[in-house]
């Protein structure tokens, strides 16, 4: 009997623990809903600052922009957009895997890397592995605004700006649906010449140009700040929504894991309380044969 006293106190741990993972479940459903509705809102707006950049990258203004400049590469920051809590299965391993891998073909091309990260499992990897991590931020909440990143973000421009680094890479999750969130590298800095929608400049072979008022430096100066943010916000928010529903994936999967681990402890049960009776009723039909 004291097996089944045992397989029966594991049921009711498992059954405890199945109500703390639906209730994490809910909890990530409706943050998801909310994450997703804002990461919604705010893509527009980055992906057209793309585009407007990736236009004035192929135009021949009378100031070039430090963003703009190409040189040898020597010296990289990575911005790493990590959570800043678990139970949202491989999201973070992917986004630490992809950055990792970047660094190492880096590496192998004599090139140093210098890291800057937002959220506490970012950071704590970093820790552990020696990263030179020269920024860190975590606590942004569901909730983030740009005002509260804005850091991290000012280290990597202004590095990149005085030349102690040659290129700045973005790595983060991008969210596709509730089920697929994809890890992603990509340049930041210096501003990539690449087509911008369907009928670029590069589809048509046209130059690019534009007229500036008052001058080129201040807007330019201005506008390219802005681009370095909102990039960086968006992919913050990206991820926000990626892991709400990462988290949610992974806690209804250990709801569905925890039913039916009770079910085959169910059966267990009543096996050995079977068994246990049988032997009972065996020991008294012995004892009463003996009498």
């Amino acid at each position: 009997m004291a097996k089944a006293k045992e397989i029966n106190a594991q049921i009711k741990s498992v059954k405890n623990t199945r109500k703390i993972t639906k209730a994490m479940e809910m909890v990530a459903a409706s943050k998801m809903r909310r994450a997703q509705e804002r990461m919604r809102a705010s893509r527009p707006y980055a992906e057209k600052i793309r585009e407007v950049l990736a236009h004035l990258a192929q135009a021949h203004p009378e100031y070039e922009h430090p963003f703009m400049q190409v040189r040898p590469v020597r010296k990289v920051g990575f911005l790493l957009v990590t959570t800043d809590r678990g139970l949202c299965g491989a999201l973070n391993v992917n986004v630490l895997r992809s950055a990792v891998q970047k660094m190492h073909e880096l590496d192998g091309q004599g090139v140093e890397s210098h890291i800057a990260v937002y959220g506490n499992k970012g950071i704590s990897f970093m820790r552990r592995h020696g990263g030179h991590v020269v920024a860190e931020l975590a606590g942004l909440g569901d909730r983030p605004h740009l005002a509260d990143m804005i850091g991290p973000i000012r280290v990597m421009t202004e590095a990149f700006a005085k030349g102690e680094l040659d290129a700045v890479y973005l790595v983060s999750s991008r969210f596709v649906n509730t089920m697929l969130q994809r890890a992603t590298v990509e340049q930041l800095l210096p501003v990539e010449k690449t087509a911008a929608g369907s009928g670029g400049a590069s589809a048509t072979g046209a130059v690019w140009d534009y007229i500036y008022e008052p001058e080129a430096r201040p807007v330019l100066d201005r506008l390219m700040q802005r681009y370095v943010e909102s990039v960086v916000y968006q992919a913050v928010i990206e991820h926000l929504a990626c892991e709400q529903s990462a988290r949610m994936v992974a806690m209804k999967n250990a709801s569905d894991n925890a039913k039916r681990l009770v079910g085959d402890l169910q059966l267990a049960y009543n096996k050995a309380r079977q068994a246990a009776i049988t032997q009972e009723i065996a020991e008294i039909s012995a004892g009463a044969a003996a009498v």
